[in-house]
């Protein structure tokens, strides 16, 4: 194995394990535990799954941390195409992204606070307390999607640097920019079309994946010395 193909696969294995462990707050928990239109359901699943909720804290820290390397392993394999592209994509994907999780955390543990009741918070009735808890999952859910201008950026310079490079397929270059439209257009509905957000954002599906397939071909192919090609077979 080629010291660029060994790259690609390390830049590919965190990017997989990044993208597992935000999985857990960032999809999982909203379908299990939050009722659309029902605090007081969402409240209810809260506090009788609190530890649940509580792993979505670790998973929104621990997401951030992890995120934090996966634009730093991708700027090791491709740094050689273009620098200053590399350093963009390092900004945009790691160093703007990852604050944005930890004050997420902040907002989840507003939520649990009010959905607990804890003494301090009697001069809140129940129904101010599950509109309060309800504010803070709203707020949680208004910065991701501010998050996502950035998870959308940075597939720009990616994407770029991907498709310059010679050693991996240009489709997926193409395929991580499209990707970006497509959570510059969920973050653009969030704000502006609220009503049509649910649909902007599954019709985005097939362009985001994008990043999918780059994750996957990174661990699995690597990535093709062109100049070894040209002397001879590659080593595996």
């Amino acid at each position: 194995m080629t010291s660029l193909s060994k790259n690609a696969r390390t830049a590919g294995i965190v990017y997989i394990l990044a993208s597992a462990v935000g999985y857990l707050r960032l999809l999982y928990i909203p379908s299990a535990l939050i009722v659309d239109g029902n605090p007081a359901a969402t409240v209810n699943n809260i506090v009788a799954h609190e530890s649940l909720f509580r792993w979505g804290f670790i998973s929104e820290l621990l997401g951030g941390v992890v995120w934090l390397f996966v634009p730093l392993a991708l700027y090791r394999l491709l740094k050689g195409v273009d620098h200053g592209l590399a350093v963009l994509m390092v900004i945009l994907g790691g160093l703007m992204v990852t604050p944005l999780f930890f004050v997420n955390a902040v907002t989840d543990a507003g939520a649990l606070l009010f959905a607990r009741g804890t003494d301090f918070q009697s001069v809140f009735d129940k129904p101010q307390r599950n509109a309060l808890a309800t504010m803070f999952l709203n707020l949680h859910h208004d910065l991701d999607a501010a998050n996502s201008i950035f998870w959308g950026l940075w597939l720009l310079p990616f994407g770029l640097l991907v498709y310059r490079s010679r050693f991996l397929p240009r489709f997926l270059g193409v395929w991580l920019m499209v990707g970006c439209f497509a959570y510059l257009a969920f973050s653009s509905a969030h704000f502006l079309f609220p009503a049509y957000e649910d649909k902007i954002f599954t019709l985005g599906t097939p362009f985001r994946v994008g990043e999918l397939a780059t994750m996957l071909w990174l661990v699995i192919m690597g990535a093709r010395d062109r100049s070894l090609e040209k002397n001879g077979p590659m080593s595996s």
